[in-house]
């Protein structure tokens, strides 16, 4: 039996009905969305497509939804796999319908666990912590690692199947825009974006064939991420359009970093964005990352125009959602406009403090973060955690294996600063020889360049070095004996490398305003 959107509705209708009549803690609740209906009832949750076809989703057979409903399940378990619980056929008659029961099948439902909507990240950004990020940052990167990656036999992540829905969106906001104020905001957005895209062409295609095109989430914003008992549900991944969710990576990262940003969140955006890169050490995917947001925020704009133009939208809600249409072209317009960018080194000894400080710097100015001891151990094949038990000076201290790091540091820097980001880069640099090889980059570039000199009493490092390897939770395995030898052969700043540092003692850590007026880049 085929139902078409009223056959489905009185369907639903039936449904609430079995529901209330069955009883439970509470009443049945219906929600419905522009592609489905959600039936709440008890501890569950009944999800059934709508009978339609919009182009970019086909719901318009049984058989296709039937489909759908099995990607769904499969989809999101990846991610909720005790919140996707069956797949379940729907019986009876449109007005006496029943779930799982005998006879002509006439539907099919989703059957999910239900939690609660409080939860919602949208709903609450104060939510949104930074113990929080670094939960998130580390599910996505685990989940990105885990997923199927488009081979080349199959054809997402070209740049024709990158760029289609990118310009889809543009002529779906013209043509449903009202505000003729936005006009030349959008037409500027579509030619950087056009722009941007003839640029980017081979690392679109170097992306695909490094793997970074993946079957993803398809849909990673707040509203799809969940606070449940300090746990994370991230549900409701794309099923019904693999061109949507074979994506980049970095095109994922991209919406949850807009997403955030657009909350007024923007240093946890950054947070975000550092810790997801220190696990997966994707610093290449960044020279995308502008373009996919700006492509996120577009998106989004799309959805808020869409409902907007809906027949049963009040007033009040037509001007929320101009409103959210005009701050998402905002946001995707602050992506477009290239800024003036530094690099800055540190320079301290073991427990010095260079890792918090520049934590807390990088959300500020902004800036991406390299860090030696993570792409010491990365290129040893080790995580930023894993334990390397090298002996002082040996296994991946030895002093090739730190040259090899230094080379990979400048190397990123290099692309780093040539795609318009600041760049912080969180080492040790006791050698004289090594900060000479960073300040010729930045003079080559012809960028600032800055040394955070770290001043720290030999006491208190020593108290911090054993406090650290108790916790054992650093990337840093150095220990007593490392910093002692550190001690030996420490050498201060030459006086010419005094004039472009910046110390950070105990008593003053200088604030982002200090360092952007140093840098002159304000």
């Amino acid at each position: 039996m085929e139902l078409d959107l009223e056959s489905q509705a009185r369907l639903v209708d039936g449904l609430f009905r079995l529901l209330n009549e069955q009883g439970s803690d509470s009443d049945a609740e219906l929600i419905e969305t522009h592609i489905s209906w959600v039936l709440l009832s008890g501890k569950f949750a009944y999800k059934i497509k709508k009978s339609l076809n919009l182009g970019f989703v086909d719901f318009s057979t049984l058989a296709r939804r039937h489909f759908c409903c099995q990607e769904e399940l499969r989809l999101n378990r990846r991610l909720a796999p005790d919140v996707y619980l069956d797949v379940i056929a729907i019986t009876g008659t449109i007005e006496l319908p029943l779930f799982s029961g005998s006879g002509e099948i006439i539907e099919y439902c989703v059957k999910m666990r239900r939690f609660s909507q409080e939860g919602l990240l949208s709903h609450h950004p104060k939510l949104i912590t930074e113990r929080l990020v670094a939960s998130l940052a580390g599910d996505v990167a685990g989940f990105h690692a885990d997923i199927d990656r488009a081979g080349p036999q199959l054809e997402y992540g070209s740049p024709e199947r990158i760029i289609r829905p990118v310009l889809e969106n543009f002529e779906q906001i013209q043509t449903l825009l009202d505000d003729s104020t936005l006009e030349d905001l959008l037409s500027e957005l579509r030619r950087w974006t056009v722009s941007r895209f003839q640029l980017l062409r081979g690392t679109m295609e170097r992306r695909k064939s490094e793997g970074f095109v993946r079957e993803c989430h398809g849909d990673l914003h707040l509203g799809n991420i969940a606070l449940e008992a300090d746990r994370l549900i991230i549900f409701d991944g794309i099923e019904f359009n693999p061109d949507l969710r074979w994506v980049d990576t970095m095109s994922e990262l991209a919406f949850l970093l807009m997403d955030i940003e657009e909350k007024g969140s923007s240093r946890l955006s950054w947070r975000l964005l550092d810790s997801y890169l220190e696990i997966t050490g994707d610093y290449r995917g960044l020279e995308m990352l502008n373009f996919y947001i700006v492509y996120r925020a577009m998106v989004r704009a799309k959805v808020s125009s869409l409902r907007s133009a809906q027949s049963d939208t009040s007033e009040a809600e037509r001007r929320a959602l101009a409103a959210d249409v005009h701050r998402y072209l905002e946001t995707a317009q602050k992506h477009t406009h290239a800024q003036a960018v530094a690099l800055l080194i540190t320079h301290g000894l073991s427990a010095s403090g260079k890792s918090t400080y520049c934590r807390q710097l990088l959300e500020q100015l902004p800036a991406v973060r390299l860090r030696s001891d993570v792409e010491r151990k990365r290129l040893a094949g080790l995580k930023p955690d894993d334990r390397s038990h090298s002996p002082p000076g040996g296994g991946i201290y030895l002093q090739g294996n730190t040259r090899e790091t230094y080379d990979r540091l400048l190397d990123l820097s290099r692309s780093l600063l040539r795609c318009g980001y600041n760049v912080i880069i969180d080492a040790a640099f006791l050698d004289r020889r090594q900060r000479e090889r960073f300040r010729l980059l930045a003079a080559q570039l012809a960028v600032p360049f800055l040394i955070l000199d770290f001043q720290v009493p030999e006491s208190e490092l020593k108290t911090r070095v054993l406090k650290r390897q108790r916790e054992n939770k650093d990337p840093s395995e150095a220990g007593i004996e490392v910093l002692e030898k550190q001690l030996q052969n420490w050498k201060p700043l030459s006086a010419d490398e005094r004039r472009c540092s910046l110390p950070v003692t105990m008593s003053h850590q200088p604030s982002s305003e200090e360092v952007l007026a140093l840098l002159k880049l304000k």
